[in-house]
């Protein structure tokens, strides 16, 4: 249990530090295999997926993780869930959102996105 919860949140880390200084690098993470559900959107492939976040007006926020939860899925792969805040610049309301994401193992003992879930939680 411990190690899972340990890579889910090495995970979460990398992936945001991505989106927040390098986005196209992001692509490493999806395979053609991989769809992303943005508010409700579904897109698929590594090219589409990586088309949509660069895409995301999210340039100058500020993240706050309030929880990771990490369990074990199916083959060795992990499903992550996080749950957060997020502060646009200029904006004074900050935005709850979620996200998930399905790791599966790869043989270098890195993973990839298969499913990644994003949504902002109004009201």
């Amino acid at each position: 249990k411990e190690q899972i919860d340990l890579v889910g949140k090495a995970f979460v880390d990398h992936y945001y530090h991505l989106f927040d200084n390098d986005r196209p690098a992001l692509s490493s993470l999806y395979k053609p295999s991989s769809t992303l559900t943005f508010e409700g959107h579904k897109i698929q492939g590594v090219e589409d997926i990586t088309a949509k976040l660069i895409s995301l007006p999210f340039d100058q926020c500020q993240r706050v993780i309030s929880t990771i939860d990490s369990q074990p899925s199916f083959s060795g792969g992990i499903v992550v869930f996080i749950s957060g805040s997020l502060q646009l610049s200029g904006e004074e309301h900050h935005l709850r959102f979620s996200q998930m994401f399905h790791l599966i193992p790869m043989l270098e003992g890195n993973f990839y996105v298969q499913n990644d879930i994003f949504r902002l939680n109004y009201g």
